[in-house]
């Protein structure tokens, strides 16, 4: 047999086997909150302990979409992953997430948390202890979808339970499903329609997004009227308010410093 057949068939082998590898993890992320005849796949069809079940059963599918790090200094590692639950409505993003600690080689459930998830998450280094988790965060509410640039905070109270918010340090909102157009608030300094794709940034306790967004100029622009009219703009604007026609917004990457919460373009 070739160095190339077999290097073939090593890699045929463990894409095959990584199905029941996935499989195999979830079964024993579940079974910390399931019983085993209520596992079926990624699956829990009876969820114990499920928030506000009441007489409910509670089904929690996890998601492919997890993240570990030392999200508590004083804490052992975390592992963070996302649900989805017929239990949730849609003002809760249809799930949530479970949050699992490591002890001793195995996962403890520490908790759910309905409605608080993230997507495109990194993690980085806080400092020699922590870890930090930002993610994006998303909802779409007449016609106005919101982003942001979220970090995970954790906290642990006396009894292991671990407790999750979103401290959000950069909102977006594209309103072209409301107005045909994103639109800008004429005494607004600065104005960010999107987020996406969150990066490790240049210093330590930074993070950059590719945004697409209004700068000073952009507005100044807008709020003199010397934009054309947007052809696809509908309804009436608030006094005060300026539309953005598409194609004239700003793209390109933004720098986040987490602790004072200040946003630069990056050229």
């Amino acid at each position: 047999m070739s160095k190339v057949t077999a290097l073939a068939l090593t890699g045929a082998f463990l894409l095959s086997t990584a199905p029941a590898r996935a499989a195999e993890a979830d079964r024993a992320l579940l079974s910390t909150f399931c019983d085993a005849a209520n596992i079926k796949g990624s699956t829990c069809k009876r969820a114990k302990g499920y928030p506000n079940a009441g007489k409910r059963a509670c089904d929690v599918t996890l998601t492919a979409d997890r993240h570990r790090g030392k999200f508590i200094a004083s804490g052992s590692p975390l592992l963070v992953v996302n649900y989805e639950s017929g239990c949730e409505a849609h003002t809760t993003d249809n799930g949530g997430t479970v949050v699992f600690e490591q002890t001793g080689g195995k996962y403890a459930f520490r908790s759910f948390q309905p409605g608080t998830q993230g997507s495109e998450c990194i993690t980085l280094p806080k400092d020699e202890q922590q870890d930090l988790l930002i993610c994006i965060t998303g909802h779409m509410g007449q016609g106005i979808l919101e982003s942001g640039v979220a970090q995970m905070v954790f906290k642990e109270d006396v009894s292991k339970h671990i407790n999750l918010a979103l401290d959000v340090v950069l909102i977006a909102e594209d309103s072209e499903g409301a107005y045909g157009s994103n639109v800008v608030t004429c005494k607004e300094p600065f104005k960010v329609f999107d987020v996406s794709k969150p990066s490790v940034g240049p210093r330590r306790n930074t993070v950059t997004v590719e945004a697409t967004y209004a700068d000073a100029e952009t507005i100044k622009t807008a709020c003199g009227k010397n934009f054309p009219m947007p052809k696809e703009a509908f309804g009436d604007l608030a006094p005060g308010d300026a539309y953005v026609p598409d194609g004239q917004e700003k793209r390109g990457k933004l720098m986040i410093d987490l602790a004072t919460r200040k946003v630069v373009p990056q050229n």
